[in-house]
């Protein structure tokens, strides 16, 4: 009796398991046919009328994840593919209002996949024109990946080129801090204090450089650089003394000396190299000896 109970009992969890099976089988063909259907769907839509449409119905990722059955990796490099061939098509004049849509589910899906995060941002910047949703996809890449240095960095850049300084300084000094960060970003950070006129920490910084520096080529760029906060920080507070001079006793100094002799500064300061500045007494203008980056 116990082992007829036994088998029975058995064959029964074996058509509960095979139940089971069946259930998750039809449950996939279901989900084909949907997904099929609603592709046929969408692409019987003019793209010229609805621009964009066959990825408008594309769930979040967090959601999509769980229906890929363990293969999400595989789901965002499918995602991934197509969206690099949708978004190289110029036939779609609105495709970039859903980039960053289609370009979070693949982060969703594998917030590891790096490569998306860097050609989504390069899209949004060269393509679309909209800087601030490059740093959106970028920001998303450093918030999934908080030890890729890579993100700030390549946010730094934008800003950079977009003359937006103040944003670059900071997403420089975020990469910056990140282990790992290769030594440009550092000198990148110098730069963008010094175009904020933060004179003072662009000294630091690459007094920093300078005095770290392993290769030669290294230095003698720090030392230009030091060369050119020195230089504008001198140059900036005479021209300021030769206008106030010039306000106090209605004509220009003859020469840097006169400021000294009035008060308005206490000594005429000389370039990092040790020679003068070159003052004109037609104009007024004080300029350093030579050029920072030419020297």
């Amino acid at each position: 009796m116990v082992g007829k109970r036994a088998v029975e009992e058995r064959s029964s969890g074996e058509k509960l398991l095979h139940r089971q099976r069946n259930l998750l089988v039809l449950f996939l063909i279901v989900s084909l046919l949907l997904f099929s259907w609603l592709k046929i769907q969408t692409d019987k839509v003019a793209r010229k009328k609805v621009p964009g449409s066959s990825i408008i119905y594309l769930p979040s990722g967090k959601y999509l994840k769980y229906v890929t059955f363990g293969y999400s990796s595989l789901a965002a490099d499918i995602i991934y593919l197509w969206a690099i061939q949708y978004y190289g098509s110029y036939d779609i004049p609105d495709r970039f209002k859903y980039l960053e849509h289609i370009f979070s589910i693949i982060a969703e899906l594998d917030p590891k996949y790096t490569d998306p995060y860097e050609v989504g941002a390069l899209i949004a910047v060269y393509d679309a024109h909209d800087p601030e949703l490059a740093y959106k996809i970028l920001d998303m890449g450093l918030q999934k990946n908080p030890e890729m240095w890579i993100f700030p960095f390549q946010a730094g850049h934008i800003a950079q080129m977009q003359k937006d300084f103040e944003r670059a300084r900071e997403y420089y000094r975020q990469a910056m801090e990140i282990p790992g960060a290769p030594p440009i970003v550092k000198r990148l950070y110098a730069n963008a204090a010094y175009k904020t006129m933060d004179y003072q920490e662009a000294w630091a910084m690459w007094k920093e450089v300078y005095e770290t520096a392993k290769e030669d080529w290294v230095k003698e760029i720090a030392y230009n650089h030091l060369y050119r906060v020195k230089s504008t920080v001198d140059t900036e507070a005479l021209n300021e003394a030769v206008k106030k001079f010039k306000e106090r006793y209605g004509r220009l100094p003859a020469d840097l000396k006169a400021l000294v002799r009035v008060g308005l500064i206490r000594e005429v300061p000389k370039d990092l190299d040790g020679k003068d500045y070159v003052y004109d007494p037609k104009t007024g203008e004080v300029k350093p000896a030579r050029v920072w980056w030419k020297r």
